[in-house]
């Protein structure tokens, strides 16, 4: 397949960068999205051979999903657009931008919209790591930026959590003096734990120049923490990822976020382009209208994922407890035989990371869905 030239601009960037001509290429098809979709979808999404043919009536708590899905005022929005879907409806991009900005107290050039945020953390990945400054993140984390990091030649450096399962600052800023990126997923995924805003500050105070903190905030409305969003509202070095496909149910609908200082996510746009789902935009706008959404939500998710806490004292399971929508447990069985042995009984839960090879991550889903799953637990562990 033939490539497209790169822009000269951008072109000269990427020599600036340390990467060769010859990586061009590569990096094309990056952005074309061929071989990039190798690591686009999270590998809980490929564990099973085929997730739109699990059976009938599958318990499906593995992909970190909020089957509770958009809100009424959403919905209305998804209809209003969906009947002139004939149309591009650029408008509704713009309108969201401007409708998150103003709920975090931004001006509207600090948000740039996307199809939810990996989009935004691939393109991040692309703009600020090189072959001379690689990617650290924590271990266990989210592997997306990690994937994309491999595949266009960039270092990456995997610091462990600490003991309380916090991301290790000190040891993240240690780990490579001339690193582009740092990755902090807060609260963190798969642990559903979080890095204290004191940390956060800290490795910002502490990394090297020229590098970013890429702030991965897709968890962040089901906890009480503040988030960096104010620190990007002080011009610090920060890109802060939102999506709304969690606590907003908003998984297959493709809305998010990056945000942070306009020089900085002006970056991203290099990397990418296309029309956004005005059903997305639309659902996502009229989603942050909705005064007690967020704060009913996490009152909900924060009942079942107690239950689910209790549950594990209760049976003597292992278990990281989590403010998030998904917490890990150990059953003391492998989490890989763990997993298959729940699919067995129509229970699919998501997976293990190599670090923590005992650990196996489950999503909060419905009080039925959990009374299944415990059900199907405990006839797993009796056996």
């Amino acid at each position: 397949m033939n490539q497209q030239p790169f822009p000269t601009e951008l072109a000269r960037d990427l020599v600036r960068r340390g990467y060769s001509r010859r990586s061009f290429g590569r990096l094309a098809s990056f952005l074309a999205g061929g071989a990039g979709l190798t690591f686009y979808n999270e590998p809980a999404l490929a564990q099973f051979s085929d997730l739109g043919a699990l059976p009938e009536g599958a318990v499906r708590i593995n992909a970190n999903e909020n089957p509770a899905g958009p809100c009424p005022e959403a919905l209305a929005a998804i209809a209003r657009v969906a009947g002139t879907g004939g149309r591009y409806q650029f408008e509704e991009a713009p309108r969201f931008a401007r409708a998150l900005a103003d709920s975090e107290g931004l001006r509207p050039d600090y948000v740039l919209p996307f199809p939810g945020s990996s989009d935004a953390l691939h393109r991040a990945i692309l703009a600020f790591t090189s072959p001379s400054r690689s990617l650290v993140l924590g271990d266990p984390g989210y592997e997306a930026g990690e994937r994309a990091a491999n595949f266009i030649g960039s270092a990456v450096h995997k610091v462990p959590l600490t003991t309380d399962y916090a991301h290790d600052v000190q040891g993240m800023v240690k780990a490579d003096p001339n690193a582009g990126v740092f990755y902090l997923c807060n609260p963190n995924n798969p642990s559903g734990t979080v890095t204290p805003r004191a940390a956060i500050e800290w490795l910002l105070a502490n990394k090297p120049a020229g590098s970013i903190l890429l702030l991965d905030e897709a968890y962040i409305h089901f906890t009480e923490e503040p988030s960096g969003v104010s620190l990007a509202a002080k011009d610090q070095d920060v890109i802060v990822l939102r999506t709304f496909s969690k606590l907003y149910g908003m998984a297959g609908l493709r809305a998010g976020a990056a945000i942070g200082r306009p020089d900085l996510i002006g970056r991203l746009r290099a990397y990418g382009g296309g029309i956004l789902p005005a059903t997305g935009m639309a659902a996502a706008t009229a989603s942050l209208a909705c005064k007690d959404l967020v704060s009913n939500r996490r009152a909900g998710m924060k009942r079942l994922r107690e239950e689910q806490f209790a549950f594990c004292e209760k049976h003597k399971i292992k278990y990281i407890p989590s403010v998030s929508n998904k917490w890990m447990i150990d059953a003391g069985i492998p989490a890989r035989e763990l997993t298959w042995k729940l699919a067995a009984e129509n229970v699919y839960i998501g997976r293990s990371w190599p670090v923590w090879p005992t650990y196996a991550r489950v999503t909060i889903g419905t009080p039925g869905e959990m009374a299944k799953f415990q059900q199907a637990l405990l006839k797993v562990l009796a056996a």
